[in-house]
């Protein structure tokens, strides 16, 4: 009995570490901080090593699952797939019919977690400025100059999961804010809420390659250069924030694989200048309180975060 009342529980934490990597801002990897499996999550993902593929390859199957914690893994990935899959559907009606609010919600989210993150650097001197600079500099460039639309081949929708997942291992960045930076956030969630095999498979071969390559890299910079990884990271979000601004004026559109007619390059403007051009409302006041909450919804959540370590 409590071997199933353990595994409903882990189940719970996957499906809260699924809802908040659905939502650029939240981190999936502060959810496990909270719940107080992070550290499990972490010395899981390490122990897919060589040994494991040695009892691979050996055909030592249950001292490979033993030795890579198979049943927290399968138990709390089973969690965060269903909840990345109620979710999609909600994101993407969202989205569509209201997307001045949810991304006002996701700015939110955004700036309280690259608060949050920049909270970890006790000093900031100026290699950490440097690097903090170097940060904002990408997450602008990659948000300005990049195209709205990305490629829609398989190989950059590996690249994208291998990107994204990383992200779990990093509390305060999440794995849709990835996705967004890569411009590929509605297209990956429109895959899951669809089912389309090709894609989601694609995507999640990225992600488990990305957490098999990166994880041991992601820990090694933050064990030897901390401050430096942290300040980056803070960075890039700070300049990501002007991809999510939520007032866009559409200047070229494109038509999909689909037949439908998407946006290709946008411009911000402010909330009165795009009421004036497009003649829609800009839903000022209610946008203001979405990204307030969203702020609000991270800090809390950090609250709660020291008395469950």
């Amino acid at each position: 009995m409590s071997s199933l009342r353990s595994f409903v529980l882990l189940y719970l934490k996957g499906l809260a570490m699924g809802a908040a990597d659905a939502v650029p801002g939240v981190s999936g990897g502060t959810i496990a901080f909270i719940t107080g499996i992070y550290e499990e999550l972490i010395e899981s993902l390490r122990s897919i090593d060589g040994e494991a593929i040695r009892l691979l390859r050996t055909f030592q199957l249950s001292a490979l699952w033993k030795h890579v914690h198979g049943s927290f893994l399968l138990t709390l990935f089973l969690g965060i797939g269903t909840s990345l899959v109620i979710f999609s559907r909600v994101i993407l009606y969202l989205l569509d019919q209201y997307p001045i609010l949810l991304w006002s919600f996701f700015f939110g989210l955004i700036i309280a977690s690259a608060w949050l993150i920049a909270r970890q650097i006790p000093r900031w001197t100026l290699p950490v400025l440097v690097s903090c600079v170097l940060g904002i500099a990408l997450g602008l460039g990659v948000s300005i100059l990049g195209r709205t639309e990305t490629p829609e081949n398989l190989p950059f929708i590996f690249l994208s999961g291998a990107i994204a997942i990383c992200a779990m291992i990093l509390p305060g960045i999440s794995g849709s804010f990835i996705l967004v930076l890569l411009g590929k956030y509605q297209f990956i969630f429109s895959a899951i809420k669809d089912f389309s095999i090709s894609i989601v498979a694609t995507f999640l071969a990225g992600c488990v390659i990305g957490l098999l390559s990166f994880s041991h890299l992601i820990n090694w910079l933050l064990k030897k250069y901390h401050d430096l990884t942290i300040a980056f990271l803070t960075g890039v979000m700070l300049g990501s924030l002007w991809k999510v601004w939520p007032w866009k004026i559409t200047l070229e559109t494109y038509e999909d694989r689909h037949g439908v007619i998407k946006p290709l390059v946008q411009q911000n403007v402010l909330p009165w200048d795009f009421a004036a051009q497009t003649q829609e409302a800009s839903y000022l006041f209610g946008a203001i309180l979405l990204a307030v909450f969203g702020f609000l919804l991270v800090y809390l959540l950090e609250k709660l975060l020291p008395s469950q370590k």
